[in-house]
């Protein structure tokens, strides 16, 4: 099996299965209709909300965390702002209320900026009320914390942008963002979704093989994991790509990246001398099980 076909196979198998896609959708639908007949006024399953997070940047391979922003009316948050003490919790405790009318028998939570619906099967909605910020681009949001607070946030931009890079890169941006998260799953590392992405975003821009085809697979895993291994461990965050928002790093993973950089070349190595079954062993230590035998 060629080293193109091997990568293909893999990065079809970080892909999250239609059956699992459907069950998304249809409770997506439900609360965005739920939010607009009780905020809006009338019952549409798709306006005013809008896929956020891994998911909505669509690099994601898993569906354990489901996050949506809920676009509310204007006349809603002027309501909220004459608040003296934290009308942000209200906020949140009164779009909980509103969720709880279509599940009813779930427990739903309100927590910090998100209100929580997690399912029997693993599948958890957090759902963040926002606003139509004045620049028609970014959204206003509530923070509970510390007696409350409305921020900034502009995920249509990362959005925008990880599509963008996707289409000019022959696809393989969006691939390259699953296969990390293979990575940090394989080894246990503590790095945000929008980290991965904004670090396989930085590299592919400046990768010279960026628009080839899986044929290049082993090399971009080579490359990439040596340009993450020489990000300075002194780097507290890097800026995500389109909105520019700060993304911190929360745990190592540089020295592993440095590790894995070396196990690509052996890899590698062994792939040019045919002895496909080490090469696998290898791949696999760095991507775990979904990659092919």
């Amino acid at each position: 099996m060629s080293i193109s076909t091997k990568f293909q196979i893999f990065c079809d198998n970080l892909r999250i299965t239609d059956d699992k896609v459907t069950k998304i959708q249809t409770r997506y639908k439900a609360i965005t209709k739920r939010i607009n007949t009780d905020y809006w006024g009338w019952e549409s399953e798709t306006a005013n909300s809008l896929y956020v997070g891994s998911y909505g940047r669509d690099t994601d391979i898993h569906v354990s965390d489901i996050d949506m922003h809920a676009i509310l009316p204007d006349d809603v948050h002027s309501k909220y702002k004459k608040y003296k003490f934290n009308g942000q919790s209200v906020l949140l405790q009164d779009l909980k209320r509103s969720i709880k009318e279509t599940y009813p028998l779930s427990y739903v939570s309100a927590d910090r900026q998100v209100v929580v619906i997690p399912f029997t099967d693993g599948i958890k909605f957090e759902i963040v009320p926002v606003f139509d910020h004045t620049d028609g681009q970014s959204f206003i949001y509530a923070d509970t914390k510390n007696g409350g607070a409305w921020k900034i946030v502009n995920p249509r931009a990362e959005i925008k942008a990880i599509r963008d890079m996707n289409l000019a890169c022959n696809y393989n941006l969006k691939r390259l963002c699953r296969m990390l998260r293979a990575w940090k799953d394989k080894n246990a590392l503590s790095i945000s979704g929008l980290l991965l992405d904004t670090l396989a975003y930085n590299f592919i821009s400046q990768w010279d093989h960026s628009d080839e085809s899986f044929t290049f697979y082993d090399w971009m895993t080579r490359d990439c994991f040596e340009y993450i291994g020489n990000q300075s461990f002194q780097q507290k965050y890097w800026l995500a790509p389109g909105s520019n928002q700060y993304v911190f790093k929360k745990g190592s993973f540089i020295s592993k990246a440095k590790t894995t950089h070396q196990l690509a070349l052996k890899a590698i190595q062994y792939e040019e001398s045919d002895r496909d079954k080490a090469a696998n062993a290898i791949w696999r230590q760095i991507y775990g099980s979904k990659y092919p035998l």
